[in-house]
């Protein structure tokens, strides 16, 4: 199996059995694939409402409200407001009803959903509607943390899927080709008027002394010029961005390991207070028993001193 078709069936998982499930996934594919255990054991745990939506884009129930989103962003761009009115009451019928069946598969799987989950649920729901970017992100079913939509803006998806080269139709930007160096650059010549110089005269002959020229203002001193700007180049700028996009990904995936190997230890300490906390109740069970049974074994003890006394008086009266 490939990273990402791993990654899907972990996703399915509750978040608070996930660190479990993906170690042990881990540890079962270490010795044919050593790469793809690294990946996996990298894999960000999913926030809730990410799990949930997972789950519905599992269960194909996604398709019919990001398919309503091409619908409404063109009922908006003609401005026909009965139109914009009846899919806006189509959309929050069909992310009433999503979140209500993401709310149930929840439950169904022992771990109800909090009111503040639910909603990044509708709010995920909602982005993948607004933004057709987002729309394949949410259908993947590698969301590892819920999205929202702020007004025109594209929807945020840096860090948003567990495997964003999986899923090419959800790289973030337009669809606008990238603008030609060379158009892009603009020229920035100076724009001085040339001035005629002397044409040949007649003939050779003795110059004409020069005529004084007429006083007059001086004139203003020309304005110097300012520095031409620094030509930008956009192939450059494009190269730096996804350098510094690439950068800040590493850096949000080595926390997120951070992050999940603490979780890994504090579930490996929690597991050992729990089996102290059973030895300890066992121990205490032990001596309780024990107590009891010293008790019985003083209550015999004292039966038998009477039993005795009693015998050694009857022996003496017998003897008189």
């Amino acid at each position: 199996m490939e990273f990402a078709d791993e990654a899907r069936e972990l996703l399915l998982v509750a978040p608070a059995d996930f660190v479990r499930e993906r170690t042990a996934r881990q540890r079962s594919v270490r010795k044919d694939d050593r790469a793809l255990a690294t990946r996996i054991g990298g894999l960000r745990k999913p926030a809730p409402a990410a799990w949930v939506v997972d789950l519905l884009a599992h269960e194909g129930a996604l398709d019919e409200a990001v398919d309503l989103g091409p619908a409404i962003r063109q009922a908006q761009a003609d401005a026909d407001p009965d139109e914009i009115r009846r899919l806006r009451r189509q959309r929050s019928e069909v992310v009433a009803a999503l979140a209500q069946a993401g709310a149930d598969l929840a439950s169904d799987a022992g771990h109800p959903l909090t009111s503040a989950v639910l909603d990044q649920v509708r709010a995920t729901i909602e982005a993948a509607m607004a933004d057709g970017h987002a729309g394949a992100a949410v259908r993947s079913g590698l969301l590892v943390r819920p999205l929202e939509s702020a007004g025109f803006d594209a929807v945020d998806l840096d860090g948003a899927l567990a495997d964003p080269d999986a899923v090419p139709d959800s790289w973030s930007g337009t669809d606008a080709e990238p603008i030609p160096i060379t158009s892009a650059r603009r020229s920035r010549k100076g724009g001085r008027a040339s001035r005629p110089g002397p044409g040949p005269g007649p003939g050779p002959g003795p110059e004409p002394e020069p005529k004084p020229k007429p006083q007059s203002e001086p004139e203003p001193e020309a304005e110097p010029q300012a520095a031409p700007e620094p030509r930008t180049d956009p192939a450059a700028e494009r190269r730096a961005a996804r350098e510094a996009e690439a950068t800040a990904r590493a850096e949000s995936r080595d926390a997120d390991a951070a992050l999940d190997s603490a979780e890994q230890e504090l579930e490996a300490a929690e597991d050992r207070r729990a089996e102290f906390e059973r030895q300890l109740a066992e121990a205490a069970v032990e001596v309780e028993r024990a107590e009891r049974a010293r008790d019985e074994a003083a209550d015999a003890s004292d039966r038998a001193r009477d039993l005795l006394r009693a015998a050694q008086h009857h022996r003496r009266d017998v003897g008189r």
